[in-house]
């Protein structure tokens, strides 16, 4: 396993520290903590840039330390601190070691590795619940940046026929598969790449990255979603909204529902 560099800002705004977390996302960092006094990030070793986040604390004016974390060390700590998430009553999301959760129309249980998706972060959070929504049932479903592959698995789980996954990342599709074989998932596939040129036909695209990214690839998503299709994009910052629903309007997607939660975004287009 990898070695991982966690670069500390001592911030206690949650708003700063989500304009962080997006900031850094785009630059690779691929796990983060948050707490009420600080914000905790991480990134593989082999990745790291210290001119980058030097550049990105100077920028917010905000301190910073740096430390070496063990890839065996962080599983450990990851685990140990890794709470179930309950969306509504739609999802429980938890860990093997988690007693069962009751009341919810569907649990996901997946091990709580370095992959994005967990869950706690308020963009996976809006994603599912705007998913509850959205009729699965026989449907075409891309996945652009699966992370632990949790929307992935929650849309086999709701009916879908046939669900592509992907991600530029070996730990993340490492991490999907192994929890696509806990949840008894057999109509998901994996495929390592950066970009959604594989996309094929969906019915239904999800997208939870950041906004670079979105942007990047909007015209190559909403050319490839069959018509009548439906759009979900978030990691997204409220900040975001506009640029993101302006290069959407280029394109004939029409905004059909937004949520929010913590400052950041969840949009859903009909194509």
């Amino acid at each position: 396993m990898a070695n991982h560099i966690e670069i500390t800002f001592p911030v206690p705004d949650t708003e700063l520290q989500q304009i962080l977390i997006a900031r850094l996302a785009e630059e690779g960092y691929d796990g983060f903590e948050e707490t009420g006094n600080d914000l905790k990030a991480f990134i593989p070793e082999a990745g790291f840039d210290p001119a980058i986040v030097q550049e990105i604390a100077a920028e917010f004016a905000v301190p910073f330390s740096m430390k070496l974390v063990a890839g065996q060390n962080w599983n450990a700590a990851w685990e140990s601190s890794f709470q179930p998430v309950v969306v509504d009553d739609f999802v429980a999301l938890r860990a093997g070691f988690h007693e069962p959760v009751g009341g919810v129309e569907h649990e996901i249980i997946i091990t709580p590795k370095m992959s994005f998706g967990t869950g706690h972060h308020a963009t996976t959070w809006l994603m599912i619940r705007q998913m509850r929504a959205l009729d699965f049932r026989g449907k075409k479903v891309f996945d652009f940046g699966t992370g632990t592959g949790v929307l992935a698995i929650l849309a086999e789980k709701m009916g879908a026929a046939d669900v592509l996954a992907i991600d530029y990342d070996d730990w993340s599709i490492e991490n999907a598969g192994e929890n696509q074989v806990t949840n008894h998932c057999s109509k998901i596939r994996l495929v390592q790449a950066d970009t959604a040129a594989k996309a094929g036909k969906p019915d239904i695209i999800l997208a939870n990255i950041n906004k670079n990214v979105i942007l990047d690839n909007l015209q190559l998503l909403q050319s490839q979603l069959n018509p009548g299709g439906t759009m979900l994009l978030s990691g997204l910052l409220v900040a975001d909204e506009a640029d993101i629903r302006e290069a959407a309007a280029g394109l004939s997607l029409q905004l059909v529902d937004k949520q929010e939660k913590n400052g950041w975004i969840c949009l859903q287009f009909a194509c």
